[in-house]
């Protein structure tokens, strides 16, 4: 099967590669076209995906489809932007009719549920990668970024943290456990859903946003750097799931929650005049800290004392020894 066949068979003729709102020419031209409305921005963000890296070298197309996607798409959620669209750079060892077809179907899935389009791409052979682009837009000024929190805001985030680094032991085959808990985690892990809902009510109330994909206390690293502030996570306003805590002991627990990575929730800060609005909207909204004076992020315990770990969260590239 050539390049163009497996593009016109398995992408171009999938529901989510078909025309939609802000999309004037999709799949089938040298470039895609996006049309933005005045007076709004084109948010962009690029995100790679490496078998043994980010996935396991062996699991279910279907599920990886819906993982490359969801933790693209992510990215817009966190800077209040309305997704439009996407494409897709699919390099693949060898081609299989069978494999290509659920994980266009699983891509689909989570595309047709974020409401994006399939507008291009390349494929190519090799080791196993994807590398996803999206597209968003957002009205001019009205972006969340990392650069805007004030001493006195409200440190928050989107949700309970850690699934998605507990369900690691079980993707990688390492632990069970009952079924009620392995699906709740492995939900998490194979099908983030970007909080394009939370993003969109932040904008105008938000200093800062950013989505965590690395760990809390790595990711919150980058707002503090960004805004030139300190911010404090008290460790136990940390949020964590039920499944989270019965499959792992309590300090193996407060671990993936604050370091683990692979959340994909929204981390923010909020002026506390803003959270009552928030909260009464039914928007996910768990207060874990506050900004203040000085530089880089610290746990504290109930006592206002320093226990930040050594280990903060995931880096690629980490300098060893």
């Amino acid at each position: 099967m050539g390049e163009f066949e497996l593009i016109r068979n398995y992408f171009a003729a999938a529901p989510c590669a078909q025309p939609g709102e802000g999309v004037a020419l999709g799949i089938g031209d040298d470039c895609a076209l996006l049309s933005v409305a005045a007076g709004e921005q084109l948010a962009i963000s690029t995100d790679t995906l490496v078998a043994g890296v980010h996935f396991p070298d062996v699991c279910d197309p279907f599920l990886l489809g819906q993982r490359a996607l969801g933790v693209s798409a992510s990215d817009l959620a966190a800077m209040g932007a309305n997704p439009i669209a996407f494409t897709l750079a699919l390099t693949l060892p060898d081609v299989s009719g069978e494999w290509l077809q659920a994980f266009a179907r699983g891509l689909n899935d989570m595309a047709q549920g974020c409401s994006m389009r399939l507008i291009g791409g390349d494929t190519t052979r090799g080791p196993l990668s994807l590398t996803v682009t999206v597209f968003g837009a957002v009205p001019s000024g009205m972006a969340l970024t990392r650069g805007g929190a004030q001493v006195g805001d409200l440190l928050c985030v989107g949700g309970p943290l850690g699934d998605g680094a507990g369900a690691l032991p079980l993707v990688l085959n390492q632990r069970s456990t009952e079924a009620s808990t392995t699906q709740a985690l492995l939900a998490r892990y194979w099908s983030p859903q970007p909080q394009f809902e939370l993003g969109l009510a932040l904008r105008g109330k938000a200093t800062a946003a950013l989505d965590i994909s690395d760990g809390l206390l790595a990711d919150c690293g980058h707002i503090a750097l960004a805004s030139g502030v300190r911010l404090l996570v008290e460790r136990d306003k940390v949020p964590m799931s039920d499944a989270l805590k019965a499959f792992f002991d309590p300090d193996e627990a407060l671990n993936a929650a604050l370091s683990g990575g692979d959340d994909y929730r929204l981390a923010f800060t909020l002026p506390p005049s803003r959270l009552a609005d928030l909260l009464a909207a039914g928007q996910p909204v768990f207060v874990i800290g506050q900004v203040v004076e000085g530089q880089g992020v610290a746990l504290i315990d109930e006592h206002g004392q320093d226990v930040t770990p050594l280990t903060r969260g995931y880096q690629h590239f980490r300098e060893t020894r």
